[in-house]
């Protein structure tokens, strides 16, 4: 595991792929669980019997704003931070669902740092974030994530 202690090591990782993580079985429990607190009951999500007879995948499929909430997770499973005050969500770019992920998948993360720059005293980090399926070379999602990581010891000026 990276392990990164100030804005100076983060900016050392632009340009580098920082890592994969391990990979998360995406269950129908936990289809049912993401549509329960979004309230997207769509049926390729949640209806397993009709998703058999007529989902191309005969199964249901993983929502795509699923795999976008599990990045920071995924991402914990490459990076650390040491010395970290706070870390501040600061959006997404462009983002893209290449393929379905049938119910039962593994999915797992691959990790570009694009840009690391000092930014009001805080590393901001813009990474490509690459959600690969087990057994498929068609990954299931593409993302760019920015994200601000605030160290106890670089307060703004």
């Amino acid at each position: 595991m990276l392990v990164v202690g100030s804005i100076e090591e983060g900016r050392a990782l632009e340009g580098q792929e920082i890592g994969v993580s391990e990979w998360r079985l995406l269950d129908q429990k936990r289809l049912n669980l993401f549509a329960d607190a979004t309230d997207d009951h769509q049926w390729i999500h949640v209806d397993e019997e009709r998703a058999r007879a007529e989902m191309p995948t005969g199964s249901t499929i993983a929502h795509g704003y699923l795999l976008i909430s599990l990045l920071p997770s995924l991402i914990e499973d490459i990076i650390r931070f040491e010395n970290l005050e706070r870390v501040i969500n600061y959006g997404l770019n462009k983002v893209r669902f290449k393929n379905m992920v049938p119910v039962g998948s593994r999915v797992r993360l691959r990790c570009v740092v694009k840009s690391a720059r000092k930014r009001a005293g805080a590393l901001q980090a813009i990474l490509e974030n690459t959600i690969e399926i087990e057994g498929q070379d068609k990954p299931a999602c593409v993302a760019q994530t920015l994200a601000m990581y605030f160290f106890k010891d670089n307060k703004p000026a």
